[in-house]
Formats: structure tokens, sequence, C-alpha cells
């Protein structure tokens, strides 16, 4: 199984699927587009260093995902019971429906009763159990001493139930199966779709235990072999290849390379790594072999670790409760006590308990919290399909509701608010023949910069220098012979010149003078004028990133951030997430990395973009489809909006409420007109909700 986080269109899945069956050994190549991800059947020859080699070839980035780890996130049997369930409860609504036409075209006597009996026949086993998600729902609350919305739906739904089952026993003129039906099939239809909305969240704690390397190269005596790299113990020397992911926390003891860091710290350049640099799980080697000796491996890795703060960041939010919910516990006991007390004080007035029995379903009934539970949802619906239009994908149902509470922004910088990608700076400025010498040169690695460097001046038109014996040195740079003059492009001091405070390759020909070739980041589109309505609108916004505080400082100022935090650890960006929190702060996180998921799932909501891993998308509670930032903004006015909405459609509840509840407890409304009632108060409630289309 491969993660393939750059992938985006019909055509990369055709790419991937293309280049993965070329590879000898290889059975059978499947791209899932939406995941973003390649599931790949190949003989025991064929292993998935080689298959991310062949990707990363192809200019496709590939990591190798644990099948085993992601295997628990692929179930969705609760989606499944939940439409079958949905299913019954449509088929027996229609046809209760059916037969309430002939009792309501005025069939008396046995008929009536014959169409009431086959009803109660339908509803009564429909009932029981296609509305099972809500008895459990209500069951654990009341276990617990507590109420939530689904306690008074179920007492309304078995009440009609149990009201109609008597009627029927007595030969009543009305029984209320239909009601009940109808109640438990659009209840649940509101609970599939918001099942729906919410499974697209996975657990962002597996999918970052996924990305750890399963297997290493651990060197002993008899040569090399291949081990599960959890089973590594501290004082192993493993071997990492180029282009391969570091299995462990470790020491390199041998070689020279270079690291791309960008996962684990943010750092938009690949760092030097040499004996004594200190490695992490996760990172990834580029230019050249290196041994490591391990220090932690398996659970007790960095990113294992992370794993871990994302999970029990993941539980903490999962406590926040849906407003809904919050104003049941409130709502639920009154109305039961309102309906006990009804049926006691017509009884003790009339002697009939039947009539009794028949006024205190009615009062639960049209106290049926459905524009309650409509409130929220209703609204939600509406103003996720509007953001979804500007791109921005909201995955969690309590997303809009955090977001309208925020007041503080979170950015990360390299590939949030920039495209991760070097941009060279003035090469037109630059000697032409000295830059022919540097695309021949450049075009000869694979390093970002000297990718930046080759694209750039292929743009100014140039072709390369005839350039001789060019060699790649690992750690380094690029060198080579050029008129018989030795030639090199790279680090400062490699090249004999001082190392700037800007991003920077060096070009030395001969005995000559380096030259400076300076790159920046690539502005993301949309980022300056988000961050502009952020600050406009009043909130903080705040700049954390793990590159050097020079670069973030000259960003900071270019973007028009004024407070900014550089070189940040994973751990650092969630310390200052949760800092904000504690002060009071409502915090929305904005990022893209394994650096940023921590973060991203502690912040009170968060949001990343469509091209940021695996397990930062799962972290976050909304993802921009698309390249512009400028949706964030205009969530935020949404959700303002939303709230507002959700306010009114609380206040349509509670007016209809208080207009309803004294006419079925003074016995003016049958539990018929009561279910019409209660679906009056429900449209009212989702026509207010759509204004926000």
């Amino acid at each position: 199984m491969l993660s393939l986080p750059g992938i985006h269109c019909a055509g990369c899945i055709s790419g991937v699927e293309k280049a993965l069956a070329a590879v000898p050994g290889v059975r059978e190549a499947r791209v899932n587009l939406t995941l973003r991800r390649a599931a790949v059947q190949a003989g025991p020859e064929v292993t998935a260093e080689a298959l991310a080699e062949v990707l990363e070839r192809a200019g496709y980035e590939a990591h190798e995902l644990d099948p085993g780890v992601l295997a628990t996130t692929e179930a969705d049997r609760q989606g499944r019971d939940l439409l079958m369930r949905l299913a019954v409860a449509f088929f027996a609504m229609m046809n209760v429906m059916l037969l309430s036409v002939a009792v309501w075209s005025g069939a008396e006597g046995v008929t009536r009763d014959m169409m009431h009996w086959i009803s109660a026949a339908i509803a009564i086993p429909a009932v029981i159990f296609a509305a099972r998600p809500f008895y459990v729902s209500a069951w654990g609350a009341l276990r617990a001493w507590r109420i939530n919305m689904d306690v008074p739906i179920t007492t309304a739904m078995l009440l009609a139930l149990g009201t109609s089952l008597y009627e029927t026993a007595l030969s009543g003129h009305h029984a209320y199966f239909d009601a009940a039906v109808m109640l438990c099939f659009f209840l649940l239809g509101g609970r599939y779709l918001d099942h729906r909305t919410r499974s697209a969240a996975r657990s962002a704690a597996r999918e970052l235990a996924a990305l750890e390397v399963p297997r290493a190269t651990l060197l002993t005596e008899a040569g090399e072999r291949v081990v599960v790299a959890a089973e590594l113990a501290p004082g192993d020397v493993v071997m990492v290849r180029p282009g391969g992911r570091i299995p462990v926390d470790g020491v390199v003891r041998g070689g020279q390379s270079e690291l791309d860091r960008s996962l684990m710290t943010g750092e938009s350049l690949p760092a030097f790594a040499g004996p004594g640099t200190e490695v992490s799980a996760g990172e990834v080697n580029l230019t050249g072999p290196l041994t490591v000796e391990v220090r932690a491996a398996g659970r007790d890795t960095a990113l294992h670790r992370i794993a871990d703060l994302v999970a029990v960041a993941e539980a903490g939010r999962a406590n926040y409760s849906v407003r809904a919910d919050t104003a049941a516990k409130m709502y639920g006991p009154g109305i039961h006590v309102l309906a006990a007390a009804a049926a006691v004080g017509w009884w003790m007035h009339t002697q009939d308990m039947r009539l009794a029995f028949n006024i205190a379903a009615a009062v639960l009934i049209i106290t049926c919290p459905c524009a309650l539970a409509l409130a929220v949802p209703a609204v939600t619906t509406a103003a996720s399909g509007r953001l979804f239009r500007r791109g921005l994908l909201i995955k969690n149902g309590t997303a809009l509701e955090r977001l309208a509470e925020v007041d503080t922004v979170v950015f990360d910088k390299t590939g949030t608010l920039t495209t991760g990608t070097p941009e060279p700076v003035a090469l037109e400025a630059q000697p032409e023949a000295e830059m022919r010498v540097a695309l021949a040169l450049a075009e000869a690695s694979s390093h970002p910069l000297a990718v930046a460097l080759a694209r750039g001046l292929r743009a100014r038109g140039l072709r390369p220098a005839r350039v001789e014996e060019i060699a790649e040195v690992p750690g380094f740079g690029i060198e080579g012979r050029w008129r018989d003059q030795p030639v090199r492009l790279g680090r400062a001091a490699w090249v004999g010149a001082e190392a700037p405070d800007v991003t920077a390759t060096f070009l030395r020909i001969g005995t000559g003078a380096p030259r400076a070739l300076t790159f920046t980041d690539t502005l993301r589109e949309g980022a300056a004028e988000t961050v502009a309505a952020l600050v406009a609108a009043g909130k903080r916004v705040i700049l954390i990133s793990g590159d050097s505080q020079g670069a973030v400082d000259r960003f900071a100022a270019r973007i028009g951030i004024a407070e900014v935090v550089a070189e940040a650890l994973p751990e650092d960006k969630v310390a200052r997430v949760a800092a904000l929190a504690a002060d009071g702060a409502k915090v929305l996180m904005v990022g893209d990395g394994l650096n940023d998921t921590a973060a991203l799932a502690a912040a009170h909501v968060s949001i990343s973009p469509a091209s940021a891993l695996d397990a930062a998308r799962t972290a976050s509670d909304m993802v921009l489809m698309g390249r512009s930032l400028a949706p964030i903004s205009e969530a935020c006015v949404t959700a303002t909006v939303a709230a507002k909405r959700i306010r009114e459609n609380f206040g349509i509840a509670a007016a209809y409420n208080i207009l309803a509840v004294p006419l079925a407890v003074a016995g003016l409304c049958s539990p018929l007109i009561a279910a019409l009632a209660m679906s009056t108060s429900s449209i009212t409630v989702s026509l207010n909700a759509l204004r926000l289309k």
C-alpha cells in the first residue's frame, strides 16, 4: 500500500498505474484518488521501496503505508447498518401511509380496525428494529443519569406506538402508526447524513501510524538483513539508502547525505546529514546512503509520539457537544414531566385513563424535539453546500459551530501560506554564460533547489553548457569540469562562500568568486488577501513555522503577519496552540504537514489544503479543495451567519412549543394533529436554514 499525497486528477491515476504496471513482478496496481493511495499486488521480489523510487522518477511523491494498520479505517459497518435501518423504515412508512388512506377516506368499523391491525403488524416491528440507534443512545444517556436528544425522541416514538396499539385494541377511531414510522424514517435520514459527513474524517492517529516504515535493513556481521522495524533495539545499526524513509530515531554513524525533514519540522529545504547527526523516523534520505545507530524504534519514536498526541487531541475535541444536545439536557426532563403531569391531571379530572393516555401522547409528540434536532443539522447542511461550491469541504458536524467562535488564527508557513516550492529570484540579472553552466549542473541533481533553478533557467530560454565529469557529492552539491576549469554548484561552505541569511545555492567557476543564486517561497494564491481579511475582521493572526527565524520574519513582513514563532518542532506547535487555548482563545489552525498534525487536532477547529499529507487532512475539520486560501475568510463569515441561523431556529422551536404545548395540555390536539404541528415546525426550521444558500 502506497500513499500518494500529490495526485489530484484522472491523469495522475493513469500515470501512476502505468508506471507501476511497467515494473517486473507487479501483477496489479489500482489507485484510489479519494484516499490518495495505490494498492499494489506483486511478487515477493518487488519491494515497496523500489515501487516508491519508480514513482518518484515518474514525478509522483510516494510513501509506503502499512495496510494492516489501515484495515480498521476502511470498514464502515455503522454506515451500512444505518442505511439498512433507513430502508426498512422507508418501506414500512410507505405501506402504513397507503393503509392510512383508507381510514382517512372514511373507513368504519371492521374495515377500519383491520387497517389499523395491519398497520400495527408493519409499524411495530419496523420501529423496534429501525430505531435501535436511538434506543441505544437514549439508554446510554439514562444509565449515565443525563438526557440527550434521543431520550425524548425515543419516548415519543414508543408512546405513539403504545397509544396507537391501545386505540386499535379498543376499536378507536384514530391510530398513529404512520406518525411513529415517519418520525423514525426522517430522524434516521438525518442520522445517516451526519454519519456520512463524519466518516470522511478517518482517524489521523491511524494514518500517522501507517506512515511508520514497517521494515528496516539491519547491518550484522553476516551482512544485511531485512527485519521488522519495531523489533530493532537501541544499539542496532541500520542502512538507509537514498530515497528511503528513515525507520527509527537514531544517530548517523557513516555516510553523508541530505534529509527531507519537511514532514517532521516543516523546514522547506533539505538538511545536511553526516556522522553525529541525529535523525528521526519519517524523515527521507535524499542523496547518499547512511548507516544509522538506533536510539528508539517502534512505539518509542518521535513519529509515534506525535501519533499519540493526535489521538489524545482527537479524543478531547470529540467531547465538544452540539448545541441541540446541550439544549436537550434542559428540554428533555421538562417535557417528560409536563406529559406526566398532563396525564395525571386529566385522569384525576375525568377518571378516563384512555383520554389521559391520549393527551400525554399528544403532549410528547407535539413537543418531540424534531425542530430542535434539525436546528443545527439543517443549517450545517446548507452552509456546507455553500462552502463546498466555494472550494471548502467540511468534514466534521460541529466544525461550523466551533469556527463561529474563533478569535485567533494560527498559520503554518511552508505548504500552507506558500506552495512549498522554491522559486529563483532575479535570474535575468545573472550572466548568461555562467547560468548555462549552472543549468548543466542543476539538471544533474534532484535536489529541490537544483530542480527549481533548472526550471527557472529553462523558462528563460537557456540551453545547458557542455560540462564534463559531472558528479553529485551527497550533502554538498554537484561538480564537474567546464573548459578545463572545475565548477561547483552547492552549499556555501563547499564552494568557499559565506552562508547568507537567505535561501541560496552558490555557483563557482574555476578560481572565480562564488556567485549566489537566491530563492524565495512561492506565495499560495489568495494568501495575502486572506490574512488581510482576517486581520480586518479583528482576529489575531499568528505564523508558526519550523523555518529559521530570519526566513520567517522576512516572510511575515511580506504577507502582513505581526506575530511569529520560528524554528518550531511539532511538540512546540501543539504546546503553543494549547497555551493559547488555556488563555481562553478559540484557535483556528491552518497547516499541511506531519509536524502540524497534532496542532491541527488540538485546535478548536482546523483546516488543511487538499495537497496536505493524508494525516494532516484527516486531523482537520475542513479541507481546502482548490489552490486558493480565499475560502478561509469566507468560511469564517459563513460560520458567523450560520450561528445566527441556528439561534433563530432555536427561537422558532421555542416559539412553537410556547404556542403548541398549552393546546396539547388543554386536550385540544389529538396525537394526529400534534404530529402535523410537529412536522410544520420542522419544515419552518428547514426553510430558515435554506436562507444560507
